[in-house]
């Protein structure tokens, strides 16, 4: 498995540059996770967003405007949480040093809070306000975390939470190995909402959340036992 996560991560750069190890190929896995968890908290959790702040901030001006379907509660605790994640993340790294021996501590802890959420989910449903203030929370800080330690690894066009830079090189750019990093990090956010829209629309949000923690696993595991990239 490693050998083909190894053979994608290089292939996504000119021959020999790949200084990142299999980081590409598990960057690649957190965007799905991505799409997997904003389907959920969009479609499930009072149409808030837990990756994209962005939309988080524009749906909060719009229920401050008024719109009654949108809840400034649930965009503020959004925001919030994925705010502490990401400082928690930024301490642990400045204090360590070093962003690659942290993320695999780093998507474990995403991981633990993902499942958490998947108790939550199972036990409380997501109907109710006190289950999805957890699952907001839980989630909006999971993804906190995850955004923080991927800024931190640097690896170009791979960020797995914000696509409006990636499209815009993506147009703008001539085609290349960037081009194809910023066309497979569209692509699995696309397949991680749709697959996680589809499950939440037929299941829950069990199945997704589920499907999330396994992939957030799979990677933590997999970041701890890399080698080091040669420079």
């Amino acid at each position: 498995m490693k050998g083909g996560l190894r053979w994608v991560a290089d292939g996504l750069f000119p021959r020999g540059a790949n200084p990142h190890g299999v980081l590409p190929a598990l960057l690649i896995l957190l965007a799905i996770v991505t799409g997997l968890v904003d389907a959920v908290s969009y479609l499930g959790l009072n149409r808030v967003f837990v990756a994209n702040m962005t939309g988080n901030i524009v749906f909060l001006g719009f229920a401050l405007a008024g719109d009654i379907e949108l809840s400034k509660w649930a965009s503020l605790l959004a925001l919030a949480a994925f705010g502490a994640g990401a400082w928690s993340a930024g301490r642990v790294i400045g204090w360590m040093g070093d962003a690659r021996k942290v993320f695999p501590a780093v998507t474990a802890a995403h991981a633990l809070l993902v499942a958490v959420a998947l108790v939550v989910a199972q036990l409380a449903g997501h109907q109710e306000t006190g289950a999805q203030v957890a699952l907001i929370g839980l989630l909006g800080c999971g993804m906190g975390l995850q955004n923080a330690s991927v800024r931190a690894l640097a690896v170009p066009d791979l960020t797995t939470n914000v696509l409006t830079t990636t499209l815009t090189g993506l147009a703008a750019d001539s085609p290349g190995r960037a081009a194809l990093r910023r066309s497979v990090s569209v692509a699995a956010m696309f397949a991680g909402a749709l697959t996680g829209a589809a499950m939440h629309l037929a299941a829950g949000p069990v199945p997704a959340v589920a499907t999330a923690l396994v992939l957030l696993a799979a990677v933590a595991l997999i970041a701890r036992h890399q080698d080091r990239p040669t420079s």
